[in-house]
């Protein structure tokens, strides 16, 4: 799954899209129509958003080499380096100067921009484990808001809620603050809102502030991946007004969003899911749902035997809606039980093709399951937070709340579907396909509760580095070799910035591991201390340079290129460092996976 060198312009996308002007307030918005007022446009940074940088070739090189160090032996190191001076003077460097030509070209987008949506969207496997996470929230802290009703209720109008704050211009924009007591201030936001956009980002550099790109964000609602022959497609429609919702395998539709863009009133959103959660339709004998956790391409074709099949205009309401609420009719036993059913549940209640499934099961528990081709854990996180902390403390409803007396039976629409015999056959493959994947996974959890992060940062150690650390002795104590890692890093401090590569493996958390594991005996607490403190250091410099897109080896295009070039001569695959990767192994180096070399 390699994708291809092509810079492809950025999606002009709807009037929601990066860098368009902000909506007006409808004449009906009240007090409960908005998460926030900001004085700042929400986009108002994006016009002037640095580009992201390309490394040097030799800065590539010389960390591809650092990130190789701890996986080859001498023999094996020496030959890598002879042939990375090879690429670097000679068709390495023409590749780069492309590189570069093809970025000077396309000034008003990224370099991997292009090259990233066609590595997710052509990819045609499965989106369930290989692609599609999940994020799932605390409990509400008032146990009775935990009621699935209630709780269901609140998170909806929550989400639409923030839809109406991001399309109206007054969410605040993402901005990461190294000084907040400067930046973070309403005296400054009353500034920094008269600079233009083509300057607003220099004015908040001025004072230690980094804005972030938000071009994902509208991509959040009223959108899903359409699967296509070879290809998939990104389909937005911001002009629809429903709500989807799934239970027992069932699809439901109703508004959430009147005529004039208005919230419908949350008594009304919360009789219309009692309804729901009151039908006793059984679940569907062909659930439609399992189509989507199909082969993208096999996947593609069913859908064009559905729409041929007179399916549609149900299909196209599917597509559209704001977003997908699932309601589960079980509790959660338990969070092992909770990460396979947020992960991929039983693959009849979800659609995993939506932007987002908000997932609420029986007992409150909740989580947001999405799609990752559109975007990253920025934009879902500050959803995701800002969903949390709007519905747990201004929640729409109460438990003592009595639904609207509307007429469900009108207002919610069932959506039914006419399948073939083709279609049946297809789906039952999917379903045995599903279940047969599904047992390949297992999850375990441990939860250590005499230390955190705290304690971490008070002993000048980085959380994140101490984590990867604790992987590679994990490893090395199962396999007894240590393996490249990948961690994921974003680069949403520049413009259609996507993510960068951190490479944790290093000679420092190898010879760390080898201590801890092999011969902790022969070394004082304050020795392998210390050597923690080095891991720590290193690690944090490997991260700061991914965040400035100068890590260079990894998920950007130059190292895929570099990839292919050094497995085509040495059978090393850059990537992942696998020296002679074994038969039947695989480069895992484009999903968040570890390449085990089993």
């Amino acid at each position: 799954m390699v994708p291809r060198l092509l810079l492809r312009a950025w999606p002009r996308g709807p009037a929601v899209g990066p860098g368009a002007p902000s909506r007006p307030l409808s004449a009906g918005s009240g007090p409960g129509q908005y998460l926030q007022r900001s004085i700042v446009p929400t986009m108002h940074y994006q016009d002037s958003l640095p580009r992201l940088p390309i490394p040097k070739l030799e800065d590539t090189i010389r960390r591809y080499l650092s990130a190789q160090k701890p996986l080859l032996n001498d023999g094996q190191f020496r030959k890598t380096e002879q042939f990375c001076k090879s690429f670097e003077n000679g068709i390495g460097k023409e590749l780069h100067e492309q590189l570069v030509a093809l970025d000077k070209q396309n000034k008003h987008t990224s370099y991997i921009s292009g090259p990233w949506f066609d590595m997710y969207l052509s990819a045609r496997d499965s989106v369930v484990l290989n692609f599609n996470p999940f994020m799932a929230f605390n409990p509400d802290p008032k146990s009775e808001y935990n009621d699935q009703l209630t709780r269901a209720t609140n998170m909806t109008v929550s989400a639409i809620r923030f839809l109406k704050t991001l399309r109206a211009g007054l969410l605040e924009p993402e901005v990461f603050h190294l000084n907040p007591a400067k930046s973070d201030t309403i005296t400054f936001k009353r500034l920094i809102r008269f600079v233009p956009s083509s300057l607003s980002w220099y004015g908040a550099y001025l004072v230690n502030a980094y804005p972030l790109d938000m071009s994902q964000y509208f991509r959040l609602f009223n959108s899903t991946r359409l699967p296509k022959p070879s290809r998939d497609e990104l389909f937005t429609d911001d002009k629809a007004r429903h709500l989807l919702v799934l239970r027992k395998g069932n699809f439901y539709i109703f508004d959430v969003l009147d005529q004039d863009g208005n919230i419908v009133s949350p008594s009304e959103i919360q009789a219309h899911l009692k309804y729901i959660l009151s039908d006793s339709s059984p679940a569907p004998e062909f659930p439609l749902a399992y189509l989507t956790s199909e082969n993208r391409d096999i996947w593609a074709e069913l859908r064009q035997k559905l729409m041929s099949s007179g399916n549609e205009e149900s299909l196209r309401k599917v597509d559209s809606a704001v977003f997908c609420l699932c309601l589960d009719d079980f509790p959660i036993k338990d969070l092992v039980h909770l990460s396979h059913n947020m992960l991929h549940g039983d693959g009849t209640n979800r659609w995993f093709d939506k932007s987002f499934n908000l997932i609420i099961a029986k007992d409150g528990s909740t989580a947001v399951h999405f799609e990752h081709s559109w975007g990253d854990g920025v934009a879902v996180l500050r959803f995701f937070n800002e969903v949390f902390k709007d519905s747990t403390q201004t929640p729409a409803v109460t438990p003592q709340s009595q639904p609207a007396t509307t007429d469900s039976t009108v207002t919610v629409q069932k959506l039914n579907f006419e399948l073939t015999d083709a279609l049946k056959t297809g789906i039952t493959a999917a379903k045995e396909k599903f279940d047969a994947t599904m047992k390949t996974l297992t999850i375990d959890c441990v939860q250590f509760q005499r230390g955190g992060k705290e304690f971490l940062k008070k002993q000048k150690l980085s959380p994140d580095a101490v984590a990867q650390l604790a992987f590679q002795m994990a490893f090395l104590r199962q396999y007894g070799q240590t393996v490249a890692t990948y961690e994921s890093c974003s680069t949403a401090a520049f413009k259609h910035g996507r993510t960068e590569t951190i490479r944790p493996a290093s000679v420092y958390t190898k010879r760390c591991s080898e201590a801890f594991v092999r011969e902790p005996s022969r070394h004082s607490a304050g020795e392998l201390q210390q050597m923690m403190v080095e891991c720590s250091k290193y690690h944090g410099q490997l991260t700061k340079e991914a965040a400035m897109g100068e890590a260079g080896v990894g998920s950007m295009p130059l190292g895929l290129v570099l990839s292919a070039w050094a497995r085509a001569l040495t059978d090393t695959c850059l990537l992942c460092g696998i020296w002679q990767q074994p038969k039947g192994s695989s480069c895992l180096s484009s999903t968040w996976t570890l390449h085990t070399g089993r």
